[in-house]
């Protein structure tokens, strides 16, 4: 496992723009305050602490499995965080897959792109599990995720009744074709220019 800071980390540059909320790798010691914003956000279907420390365990090591990031205010408090699943590729050449499992926007943070910095770093991370596609689920009625999700190129598939539980309310399933993500970053990098462009 590599030491170097992860995109979004506090010692990556990018990681704190002009708004103050930087993202960073989730840990154990987060799930308490994650907790509380879960609850609070989705109070009829709110995961576990459980399901967070099951999580959690599959987003280290060689084999990880899983990305999870917690975004920050300036004075430390949460602003939000996200969450992926991998399938790594099976035998025979099979593509593998990446699911969003969860994002959430502090109150707070709604309407300052915050979102779609989430977004784009799931993305970039199932890019680095290999992933050929991305699936979603998303509650029928949250027309404002589905629109931040079709920006991204999500396209809907179809419907499951009853999908969150207990409030037995349906959800919109998506995916997104991360072919071409794979392809960007599977391409050289040019590292000298073209000699015609060069000057002497």
């Amino acid at each position: 496992m590599t030491c170097d800071p992860a995109p979004g980390t506090a010692r990556d540059p990018r990681a704190r723009p002009p708004g103050g909320v930087s993202l960073r790798e989730m840990r154990w010691w987060d799930i308490e305050p994650v907790l509380a914003l879960e609850r609070r956000l989705f109070p009829e279907d709110a995961w576990s602490a459980g399901m967070f420390w099951s999580e959690l365990a599959g987003a280290r090591g060689p084999r990880r499995t899983r990305h999870y990031t917690v975004a920050e205010g300036p004075d430390g408090d949460l602003a939000g965080y996200a969450g992926l699943a991998a399938s790594p590729a099976g035998p025979a050449g099979a593509d593998g897959s990446a699911d969003v499992q969860t994002i959430a926007v502090a109150p707070g943070h709604e309407g300052t792109g915050l979102g779609t910095r989430l977004l784009a770093g799931l993305l970039a991370a199932a890019t680095g599990f290999g992933a050929a596609e991305v699936f979603l689920e998303v509650r029928t009625d949250n027309e404002r995720a589905q629109r931040l999700y079709r920006r991204h190129g999500f396209q809907p598939l179809g419907i499951r009744r009853g999908y969150y539980q207990p409030g037995n309310h349906d959800a919109l399933v998506m995916r997104r074709d991360h072919t071409a993500s794979l392809r960007a970053s599977a391409a050289p990098e040019q590292t000298t220019a073209p000699e015609s462009h060069q000057h002497g």
